[in-house]
């Protein structure tokens, strides 16, 4: 059930333009109305929701302060602006927002001229502003560069390699650190938002930029003392900032991020200080006024659709295990055998099931935060001394650690074993999230063992199967949501590397899949021999190494051979047609088509219908068998060409 909110002054709002036309007095009932309005919103659409409640008087202030869009305001990771999208043009199409042709659930350059950067991982919002201020100042213009960074995205290396460049911006660099988790702040109240917005004024800025002049003029050894002794008594009185001032920001927090009497002030402050680059610690609370009334650990960072009169939240009933849960449960079977087996994870334990996984062995689970780099690199330590590390990142972060993937991994043959969670297309997150890229970039490295599973018993054996690689690295991808509802042994069994199984036997067409389009396949394969198209399907299971006999066998014995993946070019298929080219294979009459996902970013849908878009289900199959045989009969169904009209 979805309640339109009384909104009669966000009614009247269509730009920020317009909400900077209002008295300073009427930003609270905006903010409220704001706020409703963005839980109506998701009630409907289901999706981020916990960043952005957290940010609506923060959202308002920003806009209101800040000439936007010329200055350019620049949102991490993008699911907290869900509340800047309804006031920048955008709230007419609020209700779309992850759906099909709809809003992007982040930031998207091409979808506003308020969203100067998009954004759908983390900890790219400092560098990408530092870009945009510095572009500023080498142009002559006067725009400053926003960043807006939540406290879990500061746990990543990016963020400060970032702010260690930032002097570079001057005063048009301006970092807020969105505090909503972490709690790195002492108690926020009337007296640090007096002490914040003195400190930010022009005149202790003019005063401060005196002394600074002074202390210049000083012998090193006191210029150093007397600098010190104002970054300690800056420190002591707003409560810390000494870290951010060594990387050359001039801290000015903790404010309360929900008081616009404290915002206010302090913000403008900072837009119109003469010395920077300025960061500015504010304090929120995520999910604030969220109607639900059970506690929720990670404050409903997203939610399905829901009542917005009863916080019900729509309720779904699974027909299969999620492949994540299965993974979880094969994990811990390994490890209750092998207490050389630990997990790691990069801020994302429940998505990834070590959350699970970690109520048994909480002792052998780390989350290392928004750190994949660290994360790969830390697993290839603990493997140097003889431990088993999993690594389970979604398919679109695990990209984010590709240099110590080779480096400190692959070219040491260390027995890393990575679960690549979310592979292949992902729906309503987009391209940003969109497991398209692993199997290219890992099956490319020597000494890399890659698996894919087609269901969720493939998946226990191949958890078993990377447990007992012990001499080299592995990786396996499995995708999103359920599974196909197979039987599930009571635990995995070690797979022969590099071979893949014949799942149906034919004679004239031959589908090789890698993953979980097996499905797929099968289904094509029955309409392909009611069409007098006899069909072998194989589980390939490797896409590294490929299974060399089972695809000499099946170039040998039939006319035409296809791949079949849900990844990108240069993955699976490029394997298998780079060894038949080796071998002379494709010099005779065996024709190969590969079957795998568009040279394009696709946008956010349903999975189902990007699949289908991408030609990768069962009636794209059939129509790529057709057309590389020649065949006319591509309209025709299944029942007419068993009639004999094939």
């Amino acid at each position: 059930m979805s309640v339109r909110p009384e909104t009669p002054l966000l009614d009247t709002i269509h730009t920020p333009e317009e909400l900077r036309k209002l008295p300073a007095n009427k930003l609270r009932q905006l903010a409220d109305e704001l706020r409703e309005e963005m839980i109506s919103a998701v009630s409907v659409t289901g999706g981020h929701f916990g960043a952005g409640l957290g940010v609506v008087e923060l959202t308002v202030a920003l806009h209101y302060v800040f000439n936007t869009p010329e200055d350019r305001l620049i949102w991490d990771v993008g699911h907290q602006a869900y509340p800047h999208k309804i006031l920048t043009g955008r709230r007419d199409r609020i209700r779309t927002i992850r759906q099909p042709e709809g809003l992007s659930p982040f930031t998207k350059r091409g979808e506003s001229d308020f969203d100067p950067f998009g954004a759908g991982h983390s900890s790219t919002s400092i560098s990408a502003a530092l870009g945009m201020a510095v572009a500023n100042k080498m142009s002559g213009k006067k725009g400053k560069a926003i960043a807006v960074i939540g406290d879990g995205a500061m746990s990543a290396g990016m963020a400060y390699e970032a702010m260690n460049n930032a002097e570079q911006a001057g005063n048009q660099l301006i970092v807020i650190l969105n505090d909503n988790d972490m709690s790195i702040a002492p108690a926020v109240g009337a007296l640090s938002a007096y002490l914040a917005k003195i400190i930010s004024s022009r005149p202790f800025l003019s005063l401060r930029d005196f002394g600074k002049k002074m202390i210049a003029m000083l012998p090193r050894p006191l210029a150093d003392r007397a600098r010190q002794a104002e970054e300690y008594a800056r420190g002591m009185a707003a409560g810390g900032g000494t870290l951010f001032d060594e990387l050359g920001f001039y801290y000015v927090g903790p404010i309360d991020g929900h008081n616009m009497e404290h915002l206010l002030p302090v913000l403008e402050n900072v837009r119109d200080a003469i010395d920077g680059p300025i960061l500015v610690h504010v304090v929120t609370e995520k999910g604030r006024g969220h109607p639900f009334e059970e506690p929720n650990q990670e404050k409903y960072h997203a939610v399905p659709q829901f009542n917005v009169v009863t916080g019900e939240k729509k309720k779904t009933t699974p027909s299969a295990p999620t492949f994540t849960n299965i993974f979880a449960k094969a994990l811990t079977q390994a490890a209750e055998k092998d207490e050389k087996v630990v997990a790691i994870t990069a801020a994302m334990p429940s998505g990834t099931g070590l959350d699970k996984f970690g109520k048994t062995f909480p002792d052998r689970t780390f989350d290392v935060g928004i750190a994949e780099q660290h994360a790969v690199t830390f697993a290839a330590g603990m493997a140097t001394e003889g431990f088993k590390p999993f690594v389970a990142i979604y398919s679109t972060f695990l990209q984010r650690a590709y240099d110590q993937i080779v480096h400190d991994v692959a070219v040491q043959k260390l027995p890393v074993r990575f679960a690549i969670d979310r592979a292949g297309l992902v729906g309503a997150d987009g391209p940003t999230h969109a497991g398209s890229f692993d199997v290219t970039y890992l099956a490319s490295l020597p000494n890399m063992v890659v698996m894919a599973a087609a269901d969720e018993a493939e998946l226990m054996h191949m958890v078993a199967t990377a447990h007992a690689i012990d001499d080299r690295p592995s990786a396996v991808r499995y995708p999103r949501g359920e599974g196909s509802g197979v039987e599930l042994p009571a635990e995995g069994k070690v797979l022969e590397i590099g071979k893949g199984r014949i799942v149906k036997k034919g004679s004239k067409v031959a589908i090789i899949s890698l993953g979980a389009r097996l499905g797929e396949a099968m289904k094509a394969a029955e309409d392909l021999d009611a069409r007098g198209l006899s069909t072998t399907v194989a589980d390939a299971r490797f896409a590294k190494p490929v299974d060399e006999q089972l695809i000499r066998d099946l170039a040998a014995s039939h006319d035409l051979v296809i791949t079949l993946e849900e990844g990108s070019i240069g993955g699976f298929g490029a394997h298998v047609m780079d060894f038949l080219a080796e071998e002379g294979i494709l010099d005779g009459n065996l024709k190969v088509r590969a079957m795998k996902l568009p040279d394009t970013f696709q946008d956010h849908g349903k999975p189902e219908q990007m699949y289908e878009d991408a030609g990768l289900n069962a009636s794209g199959i059939v129509a790529t068998v057709l057309r590389a045989l020649g065949r006319n009969d591509l309209g025709d169904s299944a029942a007419e060409a068993a009639a004999g009209k094939a």
